[in-house]
């Protein structure tokens, strides 16, 4: 027998109407901040990946699904999407039209990481990206976004965790201070973070084993070796969120995992998820551009939502949410009823309801079957209801079964 490949899934009914919620949810909310989609290759080439971001992070070291092309090229799944649209804005000098250009996307992203609660080596991710601007402002309304976004898919509970990790400028200086400190404590430190000291030591921060806390804790933070230009950035930003009363935590020792975040970076987190608790992540990246070849600056700011995990928390605090539901399932008893059905059938969805037909001619049968779909009414259909124009609806949740003519069904069906 076949199976899925490790690390992938089928997303089955009805699972799958949560995924639909929460992608019909993201399209609202993206429109009314002025967002439009953009669709991006699967596969692009692996440089755009390595260049973009970092050779020396864990995803393109160890995690990425990479193969050489019948032409000898390297090619890439695309581990994530920021590059990509970045590839594209380029490719197509969207730069040349005037304002700041806001895209967002959703759909699978390929990484060959160990499976976990929702994670997966084929997952998927809803983002957006602001390109063209280095505003507080910009920063601020992005993360606008993603609150009214989960605010409005019904999730409760998360914490909106800030920081700034600087710019090119003073970054440098931090690095270094940070390399030296490091050292000084690398032999009580885990293997990866012994191995990022040198490579990565941003990622160090980052660190979630247990035992390293301590030594991470003491180390000098970035918060403190900001530029003036930086630390006005970064109080704009709070102030902005400040007045628009969204709440958020100032943790130094955010950092994100890719070497194009600079400045304002940001993270949302919720507590079903356990010690990976992360279920969104984004940040500036005004030096993307230039690390892919552009000699055009084009600054931006960005996120990504892992979408399996916020599907996850969803269908665990609303169980019943997400349950199929007909709006009328029809129950024809007879070879007359089963003509006059299909036509019934077609002007009540033509109206907006979803309608289900009973197989079954057995009206106990056809009941059973109705409450198994969730059906909120049934309508039986007789030969004499056909022959006298009137029709037998029931409350599947209340009992109450009434008579109605064929004008009166959608009233009746829309009133509850």
């Amino acid at each position: 027998m076949i199976r899925a490949v490790k690390g992938t899934r089928d997303i089955l009914p009805p699972a799958s109407a949560a995924w639909n919620h929460v992608e019909s949810v993201a399209r609202e909310v993206f429109r009314t901040f002025n967002y439009q989609e953009i669709r991006t290759p699967l596969f692009e080439e692996t440089a755009l990946f390595a260049r973009g971001v970092g050779e020396d992070t864990d995803i393109v070291g160890k995690e990425m699904y990479t193969w050489d092309d019948r032409d000898g090229s390297s090619l890439t799944l695309r581990p994530e999407a920021t590059a990509s649209v970045m590839r594209a804005y380029i490719e197509h000098r969207l730069d040349q039209i005037p304002g700041v250009k806001k895209f967002y996307y959703l759909g699978p992203m390929f990484r060959r990481e160990r499976p976990q609660k929702g994670r997966f080596r084929q997952f998927y991710q809803i983002g957006a990206e602001a390109i063209g601007s280095e505003s507080p402002v910009i920063d601020a309304e992005v993360i606008e976004m993603v609150v009214e976004l989960f605010r409005r898919c019904g999730l409760e509970g998360i914490q909106l965790i800030l920081n700034s990790v600087g710019c090119k400028d003073c970054r440098p200086a931090y690095l270094a201070l940070l390399r030296e400190k490091i050292a000084e404590v690398a032999p009580h430190l885990c293997a990866d973070c012994q191995r990022r000291a040198t490579t990565n030591p941003l990622r160090v921060l980052d660190c979630k084993v247990h035992e390293d806390q301590p030594y991470i804790d003491a180390l000098p933070s970035i918060l403190d070796h900001l530029d003036e230009a930086c630390r006005q950035h970064f109080a704009t930003v709070r102030a902005l969120l400040d007045a628009r009363g969204i709440s958020y935590e100032v943790r130094p020792r955010l950092v994100r995992g890719l070497d194009y975040y600079m400045r304002t970076t940001f993270e949302i987190t919720h507590g079903a998820l356990g010690a990976q608790n992360s279920v969104l992540g984004g940040g500036r990246y005004d030096g993307l551009a230039e690390a892919i070849g552009s000699k055009v600056p084009a600054p931006g700011i960005g996120f990504s939502i892992g979408e399996d995990r916020l599907v996850m928390i969803l269908e665990e605090s609303h169980p019943d949410r997400f349950k199929p539901a007909v709006d009328v399932f029809l129950a024809p008893l007879g070879e007359a009823a089963e003509q006059h059905a299909g036509a019934l059938a077609a002007e009540l969805r033509s109206q907006g309801f979803s309608v289900e037909r009973s197989a079954d001619r057995k009206l106990k049968r056809a009941l059973e079957v109705a409450n198994k779909t969730g059906a909120r009414y049934t309508l039986i259909l007789g030969d004499d209801e056909v022959s006298t124009g009137t029709y037998s609806l029931k409350d599947m949740a209340s009992g109450e079964q009434v008579k109605l003519k064929r004008s009166e069904l959608a009233a009746r069906i829309k009133s509850n």
